[in-house]
């Protein structure tokens, strides 16, 4: 686990400092937008159900990414250390990618059953 940890804050890492600062001052403008925009729009523009369901399915699919990612890396892994066990390993990430991608569009079609619902 200590060696995937690294592996993903290395590819945080450019020339030896973090992008932290960064990724917090996007996630705290995005906070502030969201906290704002509700009471900014609702005097003139209902948007209903559809832009609930519009972030719901950009997050569904952030997530999928971020999933496959992880069993793409974890499988090359594994791989990389016992060669001689790579079909086992490829059968288990493709079980556990269909899986990623069955929950994502379970969470895609709940997402568009709001809009339409």
């Amino acid at each position: 686990m200590d060696r995937e940890l690294t592996f993903f804050l290395n590819a945080l890492t450019i020339e030896g400092t973090t992008d932290m600062r960064l990724a917090h001052a996007l996630v705290a403008a995005t906070a502030a937008i969201l906290l704002t925009a509700s009471p900014l729009f609702a005097a003139d523009v209902n948007f209903g159900p559809g832009l609930g369901a519009g972030i719901g399915m950009g997050l569904v699919v952030v997530g999928i990414g971020i999933g496959l990612g992880i069993i793409g890396y974890a499988a090359l892994s594994g791989i990389a250390r016992q060669p001689e066990q790579a079909g086992a390993i490829q059968g288990a990430m493709f079980i556990l990618a269909g899986l990623v991608e069955g929950a994502g569009i379970i969470a895609l079609v709940l997402c568009l059953l709001l809009v339409l619902l």
